[in-house]
């Protein structure tokens, strides 16, 4: 049976065609700036050695020069005409030029490192200050390669223009003005041109290239997209037996990498070839210059050997200037799309004037309230309407109703990952919109109905509740949770790694660890979102025992499908399409034969069979 060929994925968001260039770099600049002193010192190594550097050809010249003297041996010449002093500073400048540039790349190794560190956190940071909703929406594996890239883009750009770029243009100066100075203006003038040629050249054809460059990199992040969905998802993959799916998948993403690869990679030959035959035409045309100022008596044979040496010095660099330059834009590119996630409004943030949810280092008793609640994820999708009601202070109020009715965007509003569309919600009679976020989360603990672990071990999952906890009180949580006892039985007990995700647990292992990290923060409020879902029976009524008597003075907001883990709440909200349509105590809402008592006669029957 034959597959469809599978569909074509979206490729991470466009870079955009208006540029911001120097805005990025001004951007970048107080980063470095931050380190001035190291800074100045490493541009004073950066012009000593190119003085050096330019130096050497100077004295390798009246080397020359001294050896072809006419009129004496080639024995007494080498024993008795050539200054130690000039071989001596020959070889002093040539340590020299080496000396000065590892002391430029010596002071400014910690300005680059500790700029790349400060942006990078800044990022990461931010990242987390975004709203669940940008988070939804955005693909991990792209994100990841976007931060990885620009973070690494930070170093090559300081490196390509401070260590190749800066200095070339010093050499070049330099160059141009010893040229002027000592020689025929045309000497010069046929470095200057041929400097032009080459750099317009290289410019054009590279800002073409940059294109075909943009092209490899979006293809790259969309098949490293494609990859990382997968393994993320490998569970789901075997299942279904669908590795060669996967795998047509991603070859088919980097078939288009390969072509637009290849495209490139021709791109450079061209750009090559037209570099290499400007340069050549240049030395032809300046060393026979020389030759007929040389055989004129203009000039000397140490002459001849200076032009040369200083057509190589510059040349050489220059043979990578178009390198350089694309690499630069695509620093520059890279460093703008990592800087624009800085840029990314923060949906949800405090107010100027929001003030913590208690003083610190102090809790009390909370009471929560939804007051006239409207939400919508979408404009044209309404979740809640008018949802209006209170869980008073070390009471237990329970949601229940059918899968998609809105009952877990009631944790997600508590938590304020949205903000709600119409009404409010209240923690002691304050709106959160006027509260510290931190703070209210501080005080809130939830046991979610899908647990996702840090691929780390047992124990450091459970005290990621409290990363403070000694170890005696993780190890209390993990008694109230009933996992202890697997724990110890394993290999590693406690350090036992849980995989990407959790993935080493079994469903109900996770909800356990995520139980007992609950436990652990011990908060004035909880929330058990499907908290015993993936838990069998027998597991379940002792972890229901154990989350009553958690509940006991604490407020408490329980999710649930299962109706049975509800029983005991001072009060129980049946929610049916985005509305509270019922509520009351178990007993009651079963005398009243409405919704509820359906449901509740639904799930006996499912029982029972």
């Amino acid at each position: 049976m034959m597959r469809r060929a599978p569909p074509a994925m979206a490729l991470p968001g466009p870079i955009p065609e208006t540029r911001h260039d120097w805005e990025t770099i001004k951007t970048l600049l107080p980063y470095l700036w931050a380190w001035k002193g190291r800074v100045v010192i490493a541009l004073s190594c950066l012009l000593l050695a190119k003085l050096t550097s330019v130096g050497v050809p100077l004295v390798f010249k009246d080397i020359i020069d001294t050896f072809t003297q006419p009129g004496v041996g080639k024995l007494q010449q080498a024993a008795l005409l050539v200054p130690l002093g000039l071989l001596a500073a020959y070889g002093a400048l040539r340590f020299s030029t080496v000396l000065f540039t590892e002391l430029r790349e010596i002071f400014f190794a910690r300005v680059t490192q500790r700029a790349v560190r400060t942006i990078t956190l800044q990022v990461f940071e931010h990242l987390h200050a975004l709203s669940l909703r940008f988070h939804l929406d955005r693909q991990t594996g792209g994100l990841t390669r976007d931060i990885e890239r620009g973070t690494r883009s930070i170093g090559s750009l300081i490196s390509y223009t401070l260590y190749s770029i800066l200095p070339t243009l010093v050499e070049i100066l330099l160059v141009l003005g010893i040229l002027g100075f000592r020689y025929d203006k045309d000497f010069m003038l046929i470095t200057l041109v041929t400097l032009v040629l080459y750099v317009t050249f290289t410019i054009v054809v590279t800002n073409w290239r940059t294109v075909l460059r943009r092209e490899v990199n979006e293809l790259d992040s969309a098949a490293n997209v494609r990859a990382v969905d997968s393994l993320i998802n490998f569970e789901t993959v075997k299942y279904f037996n669908n590795e060669r799916w996967e795998r047509d998948r991603y070859d088919e993403q980097m078939q288009k990498w390969e072509a637009a690869q290849i495209r490139s990679q021709v791109s450079l030959s061209w750009l090559n070839l037209g570099q290499s035959l400007i340069i050549a035409a240049a030395v032809t045309l300046m060393m026979w210059r020389a030759a007929v100022e040389v055989a004129a008596g203009q000039m000397t044979v140490g002459d001849i050997v200076l032009v040369n040496a200083f057509l190589i010095q510059l040349y050489m660099p220059l043979n990578h200037l178009g390198v350089l330059y694309r690499e630069i834009r695509q620093s520059l590119t890279d460093i703008e799309r990592m800087f624009s996630l800085l840029g990314k409004n923060r949906e949800i943030q405090d107010a100027p004037d929001a003030r913590p949810l208690f003083p610190a280092n102090e809790s009390g008793p909370c009471e929560i309230e939804f007051a006239q609640v409207g939400f919508a994820y979408e404009a044209n999708r309404q979740i809640l309407f008018d949802v209006d009601f209170k869980v008073g202070a070390g009471r237990t109020v329970a949601v229940v109703g059918h899968s998609g009715s809105g009952k877990s965007t009631l944790a997600r509003l508590l938590f304020r990952f949205y903000d709600t569309t119409s009404g409010s919600v209240k923690i002691n009679g304050s709106d959160l919109r006027a509260l510290q976020q931190a703070s209210v989360r501080a005080a809130i603990g939830i046991v979610p109905q899908d647990t996702v672990l840090f691929n780390d071990t047992i124990f450091y999952n459970i005290q990621y509740g409290r990363p403070a906890a000694p170890h005696e009180d993780v190890i209390a949580a993990a008694r109230a949770a009933h996992i202890h006892d697997f724990i110890m039985a394993l290999p590693d007990a406690y350090q036992t790694r849980v995989g990407e995700r959790g993935l080493k647990l079994s469903g109900g292992e996770k909800q356990r660890v995520a139980i007992a990290r609950a436990l652990l923060k011990n908060p004035p409020i909880l929330i058990f979102d499907e908290a015993t879902s993936a838990l069998d029976s027998k597991t379940e009524k002792a972890i229901q025992a154990q989350l009553e008597q958690a509940a006991v003075g604490r407020t408490t907001l329980i999710i649930a499908h299962r109706l049975s883990t509800v029983m005991n709440a001072d009060e129980i909200l049946v929610l049916d399409a985005g509305r509270i349509v019922e509520r009351g105590a178990h007993r009651t809402l079963l005398e009243r034969g409405g919704l509820y008592s359906q449901m509740w006669a639904l799930q006996q029957q499912e029982h029972e069979i």
